[in-house]
């Protein structure tokens, strides 16, 4: 369970910047609150959405949930020894490249919270470090600094000879996970059971490969029916071209084998993904059905299929899912039934979160959304991104909070640039 993430000097966001699940003391709806003993007010809202004009940073805040995703998972296996951290500081102030970016976060398991966070350079991990809150005060399990470890009495297992195996562009975290240390191992599983949508497009092809890895289920199914996608089924069918396929990557085998003078196993690394892809049913004219494929089917159904499928996991598994952009390709009603999913204790009894960015002001409107579940996002004098809740402005239950969005009483909106102008400028 999330309870705040924050991060600094990376892609637009300069300073830190904080998004919070804990609910307010607002008196706002309170049936879709998720129960939490480690929360301030002993709940967290189940769903954040992210407003924001054009290019204010609302899709950087998805991809440093991303990143540090993705480095705590793979900076130890499948990082160089001699590579460096892939980092995106801030690049319109020339100082921030000689500053470390910093990812940082709080989150429960079994009911205790955990504080963890790193802070990078380009060519090494400066700092980590894991707090647990077992009885609401702070204990250290690890604190790091350069290569230099300190372990607390909490953390038990083969911390030093871990910390021998940790490159310093490898991140502590991810290298006693890969070495099996069983009290680590638990904050691991927490960032691998993340999910995350940031792309908008989704090809034909690529949404197939994903559903053959996730494969859809009958809710989905239903869900595309009740929007008017006239879905009413699915099958899996093996690919025409498989066959071909599958001379290629031996003849490439051989190739790359050959030129690394050591075996490859290209099989392996692609997966068996490519042999299967998934075909969309429709109602025929006569009742009976006929299979789709993918790439005949709309863009919006296409990203509407992925994402539900991430959807319904989550809830199934009470995890983390955060999207950019929930609105891309998709209908206003669509956007609002997946955001009710996680706000409906019916429909998310296992307690699972959503982040979303979104243009969509219609769903400022949604009953199911309370004030304390809207951020924004805008851009200052200086290029940075701004992050900050609607609590921050002063509001009243029954507000017409999109209208209010929309006339600019929050912030977060484009300049007012009349376009008339626009054509006399040169």
């Amino acid at each position: 369970m999330l309870l705040r993430f924050g991060v600094a000097n990376h892609l637009s966001i300069r300073d830190f910047q904080e998004l919070s699940f804990s609910a307010s003391s607002l008196k706002d709806r309170e049936e879709g609150l998720i129960a939490c003993a480690a929360a301030p007010k002993g709940a967290v809202v189940p769903a954040v959405v992210v407003y924001g004009a054009n290019a204010s940073g609302k899709s950087n805040l998805m991809m440093a949930m991303e990143t540090m995703r993705q480095m705590v998972l793979y900076s130890q296996t499948q990082g160089e020894p001699d590579g460096g951290v892939p980092r995106q500081p801030f690049r319109l102030d020339p100082a921030c490249s000689g500053r470390p970016s910093r990812f940082d976060i709080d989150f429960v398991i079994d009911g205790v919270r955990h504080h963890y966070g790193f802070e990078t350079s380009d060519t090494a991990f400066e700092a980590e470090w894991l707090y647990d809150f077992p009885k609401s005060q702070r204990r250290m399990l690890f604190e790091r600094e350069g290569v230099e470890y300190r372990f607390g009495r909490g953390l038990k297992g083969r911390n030093n000879v871990i910390a021998d195996l940790t490159r310093p562009n490898s991140l502590y975290l991810s290298a006693a996970a890969q070495n099996g240390h069983e009290r680590v191992s638990r904050v691991f599983g927490y960032f691998r059971s993340i999910e995350g949508i940031v792309a908008v497009a989704v090809p034909g092809m690529a949404a197939s490969m994903q559903l053959a890895r996730k494969e859809p289920d009958d809710r989905m199914i239903d869900f595309l029916g009740e929007i008017g996608t006239g879905v009413v089924g699915y099958r899996r069918k093996k690919t025409e071209a498989a066959d071909e396929i599958e001379v290629l990557l031996q003849d490439l085998t051989g190739v790359i084998s050959k030129r690394l003078h050591e075996p490859a196993d290209l099989k392996a690394i692609v997966g068996d993904d490519w042999r299967t892809s998934i075909e969309l049913a429709h109602r025929g004219r006569d009742g009976e059905d006929v299979y789709l494929d993918l790439d005949l089917e709309s863009a919006g159904t296409r990203r509407l299929l992925v994402v539900l499928v991430l959807v319904f996991q989550a809830l199934d598994e009470g995890t983390l899912l955060f999207i950019d952009e929930l609105d891309a390709s998709l209908h206003t009603q669509a956007a609002e039934k997946v955001l009710r999913l996680f706000c409906s204790p019916g429909t998310n009894p296992k307690g699972a979160q959503l982040v979303a960015t979104t243009h969509d002001t219609n769903l400022l409107r949604s009953p199911v959304l309370r004030r304390d579940q809207i951020w924004f996002t805008e851009k200052d004098a200086e290029g940075a991104t701004v992050l900050y809740p609607l609590t921050d402005i002063r509001t009243r239950k029954g507000d017409d909070i999109g209208r209010g969005y929309l006339q600019g009483r929050y912030g977060a909106v484009p300049f007012d640039d009349p376009v008339s102008a626009l054509g006399a400028r040169r």
